[in-house]
């Protein structure tokens, strides 16, 4: 059976903000409804480390900033430890999805916004409030998701990212009240083993998931990360 590790933010990596156990659950339970085995581990520096032995066939990160938790230790030797394990798995040509508060994560990884295709910049990037989204799929839909509609979502939309110019931007999302349309869902391959990876600005919480659009758009986007594992 197709195997997928849900790295959820614990420790170092929760926050006061998002409830990272119940949005790793319904993660979970989506890609178990695609028939994989998924688990899900808060024990994130370790896993990580252990990414080039372990290979599962995903990789998803749902992780929050530890440098808020140690501001004056970004990046200790375990953090050292995950980055030479999170770029094996990828050596190996494996998949990666990172969803929401996952590009603000991570920071002691240099080539992290290179990877993920976009992170969170301190005093740049920024989000309105929590309220009700639009998402709008690519004007000329890449093959990933032809056929899917767009959908309405409630969560925070995070803005002004510091943005790889090479990804593929699978849908964008606008406040339902107006105003400008952001990246929040886009595809990429990285390195020479051209590893697929997915990042899902969506998923604040478990309101995000409930969303039947919410749910097709990362059903899609993990048949095609998976598509590219031998």
């Amino acid at each position: 059976m197709t195997r997928a590790l849900i790295l959820s933010g614990e420790g170092r990596y929760a926050d006061p903000w998002h409830p990272f156990a119940r949005t790793s659950d319904r993660l979970a339970g989506l890609l178990t409804s695609l028939g994989m085995d998924a688990e899900v581990s808060g024990d994130v520096d370790a896993r990580m480390a252990a990414l080039p032995s372990e290979l599962p066939d995903l990789l998803v990160l749902n992780l929050g900033d530890p440098a808020l938790n140690f501001p004056d230790d970004p990046a200790p030797d375990a953090e050292a430890e995950g980055r030479a394990g999170l770029l094996g798995y990828l050596a190996a040509g494996r998949p990666l999805l990172g969803v929401h508060a996952t590009s603000t994560s991570l920071r002691g990884i240099p080539e992290w916004k290179s990877i993920l295709g976009g992170v969170w910049v301190r005093g740049e990037s920024f989000h309105p409030d929590y309220a009700p989204l639009t998402v709008h799929l690519a004007a000329e839909p890449p093959a990933i998701i032809a056929g899917l509609d767009d959908f309405a979502v409630q969560d925070e939309l995070y803005s002004n990212l510091s943005l790889e110019p090479d990804n593929i931007v699978l849908a964008t999302a606008s406040a339902s009240s107006g105003g400008d349309e952001v990246p929040v869902v886009w595809a990429r391959t990285v390195g020479p083993a051209s590893a697929r990876v997915v990042y899902d600005a969506l998923g604040h919480d478990t309101a995000s998931y409930e969303s039947a659009g919410h749910q097709a758009l990362l059903a899609r986007c993990v048949r095609w990360l998976l598509s590219g594992v031998d």
